[in-house]
């Protein structure tokens, strides 16, 4: 393969993952709006928690979820197991990110947060895993082919991205967050530098 047929592979390889996550858009439902009125009607924190290629997906929608107005952490199972799982309470909603729904570590979690009081969400392509039966709520976000040999969590984590996006932003005007205050709890960077700026774009 020469120099150009690797950038139209690569090139290939992007628009394939785009159409990934433009298929979600498909796929929300009735379980978005679950979501956010389980969150809402909690109360309390949002915990969000997976493994692998997941938990890095699962702790960017922790971030994106405190950017935008709802409380939110991201706890790594592995040690949730060994004692930090003590983080959930009653009025939590932990919401649990896995393709395959087997992971193990993840299910006990859910089930022990549970046992604290808390709700389980679990995110998944597979909704008759063992994940998702031990959750309150399930959503199904399947974008498997987008995946290099159904393997390598690629496409599948930016799809689950995407809704978790939507999920932010869908609690964040239902719930009145305003510009300024997502300004007001980032000073720093560009953003903070630029604050008066931007708020009048978005005003405007």
């Amino acid at each position: 393969m020469d120099r150009q047929e690797q950038l139209r592979a690569a090139a290939t390889f992007i628009e394939q993952e785009g159409a990934a996550v433009a298929r979600v858009a498909a796929q929300v439902d009735e379980s978005l709006l679950g979501v956010a009125d389980l969150i809402r009607e909690a109360g309390g924190k949002v915990i969000v928690t997976g493994s692998g290629t997941s938990g890095t997906i699962a702790r960017r929608l922790a971030h994106l979820l405190s950017v935008t107005g709802t409380p939110a952490l991201y706890q790594n199972p592995g040690d949730g197991l060994h004692g930090s799982l003590g983080v959930a309470t009653a009025g939590d909603v932990v919401i649990a990110i896995s393709k395959g729904g087997e992971s193990s570590e993840l299910a006990e979690f859910i089930q022990r947060t549970t046992d604290r009081g808390a709700k389980g969400v679990v995110i998944t392509a597979s909704p008759e895993s063992s994940l998702a039966k031990a959750a309150d709520v399930v959503v199904v976000v399947d974008s498997d082919s987008a995946d290099p040999g159904g393997i390598i969590a690629m496409g599948s984590t930016l799809a689950t991205a995407a809704w978790g996006d939507a999920l932010a932003i869908l609690l964040m005007n239902e719930g009145g967050y305003t510009w300024e205050k997502v300004l007001h709890s980032h000073p720093g960077g560009a953003v903070g530098k630029n604050a008066d700026e931007l708020l009048k774009s978005v005003d405007g």
